[in-house]
């Protein structure tokens, strides 16, 4: 695929756009970058699309820099979202067009055009978070916890017995994970060079997973109550550890003070806070087929008012002091506020953004949605998502292998076939070229700035663990593509112990602490160490852009480029020899190994060789990518000569 990288290329990266949170009315510099004698581009035109209507600019040649021309346009952000695309008019005559779709000769989509976000920044430190996740019920026990009686609904277990994985112990098996116990750990996560800690629900409820919370204005006595909770927050911050907490907006519990209002009481002011499909207010919607989940109708503005807007909000509450939690993660944000002909996804999301920034702007808020999620991660109240097609179901397709693990199910049943993300048809065989292309198909429609907070997770309390899966030595290949690759990596509790599980509930293992000094765990340990630090001490694998280099059916070289500094990254299952043009790479004979074996040799011809063997992965440091002076402003295409374009053919329509 070596022609295949000797392309134009654009991304949302400091390199090619001069301000990433602009607001609305600014004028934002983008820029192109093409391999010198690339088809002899006679001419580059930047297409916006504000009001759905086009408007062109005329881009300006910069000069050229390590055989790369520049070309800038500078366009005016009229929309939330700007979609904007390079039309790229060469010699002969041809037009190609270049969005994040892709490069083509034919018309492009517009919902796959590059896009600036206005307004609703992230919090600066987003671009240096690795989040790691823990399920409070199985990530670590204080003494205090021995001192609190099971609850009515719990199943009592110790910390060293084996999950049951058959209803009611899939949901009521309880450990007695707790928050001091957590903060008892903090020096774990520091040690590891994590920035975030996203815990999953701790509200009140009658499940160890506490989606089905009881209350949203309390902590769970059972993890500690409150006076818990501000102790963690307090010593993950004297670490400069920031907390994400799990918030569930799109159903309750039936034990929940609002459901019981409600139940079989239609007079009550709570009744308008679910959807109930009799009169006597006796059945109702649900989330799926749970009837313990009972779902919320947000077209109550006494809801609203209670849950998600103003200061007196439960969103608003565990944000403001004496709390201060940095962000949410919103469960089931896909389905909040939409069934059937009704969808107020974007108000709900929209209000809840808008109360965090009242309350604190420099906080982040992620969206669950497990699968395509582009329609709704345009930037508009959600920072990114956790997510799972783009990155994970990918890297598991590639780099994992189906085993046949006998292990059951909720109702008791025994099965062998594996689990896959819900996919009922199995897991996928991809080879590394249907990796990528996974990954820029799911992620075309995204604006790169939303990219960069979306989760880049190997696993996560929902899913099988990939180490249960992984082909031999794929794990730091897998880890290695989280850290490298845009976006937010996760560490999900007990993969640097080499956990496995065949699926979602068998993840949700209590942590082995006393093994942390096995031989074995502790490489793994030592292992996310190294590529969590490898991450973290380069910001071009934070905010740098993506550039793929090479790709055929074994493995991927690409590099994460910045001005200061870019990092190559090298990336197989079964080797790959690639040799990349002089211009493709720049700086390679001052290459620095940061990590693994392969190869990089310079040849005689400037071209790069890069050689690796077996399932590897391998990173080096290149210098920084040079680029001459951005261009002044140029005018809008109807404000320019037509005689200019005589030699060039007629502008666009």
């Amino acid at each position: 695929m070596m022609d295949a990288a000797r392309r134009p290329h654009h991304d949302g990266s400091p390199l090619y756009v001069s301000h990433s949170a602009p607001a609305l009315g600014d004028e934002v510099a983008v820029r192109l970058r093409v391999p010198e004698g690339y088809d002899a581009v006679g001419r580059v035109l930047v297409r916006s699309n504000p009001d759905h209507e086009p408007v062109w600019v005329e881009a300006s040649r910069d000069g050229a820099a390590d055989g790369w021309e520049w070309w800038t346009a500078h366009i005016v952000v009229a929309n939330p979202r700007h979609g904007y695309r390079f039309h790229l008019v060469l010699a002969d005559g041809r037009v190609e067009i270049l969005n994040q779709g892709g490069l083509t000769d034919v018309d492009a989509l517009d919902g796959q055009d590059f896009a600036l976000v206005a307004e609703n920044p992230p919090p600066a430190w987003m671009d240096d978070t690795v989040l790691y996740q823990i399920f409070p019920d199985r990530f670590a026990r204080s003494q205090a916890a021995d001192a609190r009686p099971a609850p009515h609904w719990a199943i009592p277990a110790a910390w060293d017995e084996p999950l049951d994985p058959v209803h009611p112990g899939r949901g009521r098996q309880f450990y007695g994970g707790d928050l001091d116990g957590a903060a008892e750990k903090l020096d774990h996560l520091s040690d590891l060079g994590v920035t975030a800690l996203y815990h999953t629900p701790i509200f009140p409820a009658e499940s160890n997973h506490r989606y089905d919370a009881s209350r949203f204005d309390a902590v769970d006595p059972l993890v500690g109550g409150d006076d818990a909770y501000l102790r963690l927050i307090e010593a993950s911050h004297a670490r400069g550890i920031r907390i994400i907490g799990d918030l569930t907006t799109n159903h309750s519990g039936i034990a929940h003070d609002w459901f019981r209002a409600a139940v079989g009481h239609p007079e009550a002011p709570e009744s308008a806070f679910y959807y109930f499909h009799d009169e006597a207010n006796e059945t109702y919607e649900t989330w799926l087929d749970a009837d313990t989940l009972p779902k919320f109708d947000w077209s109550s503005a006494e809801l609203r008012r209670r849950f998600i807007e103003g200061p007196d909000s439960v969103v608003a509450q565990w944000l403001r002091a004496p709390y201060g939690i940095d962000g949410w993660r919103i469960d089931v944000a896909n389905m909040t506020g939409r069934l059937g002909r009704v969808d107020l996804n974007a108000e709900v999301r929209q209000t809840l953004r808008r109360t965090m920034i009242d309350v604190n702007p420099d906080t982040l808020l992620l969206a669950e949605s497990t699968n395509d999620a582009a329609s709704d991660l345009q930037g508009d109240a959600w920072h990114g998502g956790m997510t799972y097609p783009a990155f994970t179901r990918g890297v598991w397709a590639w780099l994992a292998d189906p085993r046949r693990i006998p292990h059951y199910g909720f109702h008791g049943e025994l099965s062998d076939d594996m689990w896959f993300f819900g996919l009922p048809t199995g897991m996928p065989r991809y080879s590394a070229r249907q990796f990528v292309e996974q990954f820029q198909r799911f992620t075309s429609q995204i604006p790169w700035r939303v990219q960069r907070g979306t989760m880049s997770a190997l696993d996560t309390h929902d899913t099988a663990r990939f180490a249960t899966y992984a082909s031999p030595g794929a794990v730091p290949v897998a880890l290695g593509l989280s850290m490298t690759l845009p976006g937010i990596p996760v560490v999900y509790a007990g993969d640097e112990f080499g956990l496995e599980g065949v699926d979602g509930e068998m993840s949700r293992t209590p942590m082995p602490w006393d093994r942390m000094a096995e031989p074995e765990i502790a490489a793994r340990i030592a292992l996310y160490r190294e590529l969590i630090a490898l991450r973290r001490t380069h910001p071009a694998l934070s905010t740098g852009g993506l550039r793929w280099l090479h790709v055929d059916d074994a493995g991927v070289v690409f590099v994460r480029e910045s001005a200061a500094e870019s990092v190559l990254v090298v990336a197989t299952r079964g080797g790959v020899d690639a040799r990349v043009e002089a211009p493709l790479i720049v700086g390679a004979a001052a290459a620095k190994r940061l990590y693994g074996d392969a190869a990089l040799d310079v040849d005689a011809d400037g071209a790069v060789r890069v050689r690796a063997e077996g399932t590897s992965f391998a990173a080096f440091a290149l210098p920084g990518v040079t680029a001459p002076p951005i261009s002044a402003a140029s005018p809008a295409l109807e404000e320019i000569d037509p005689e200019a374009f005589v030699q060039l053919g007629a502008p666009p329509e």
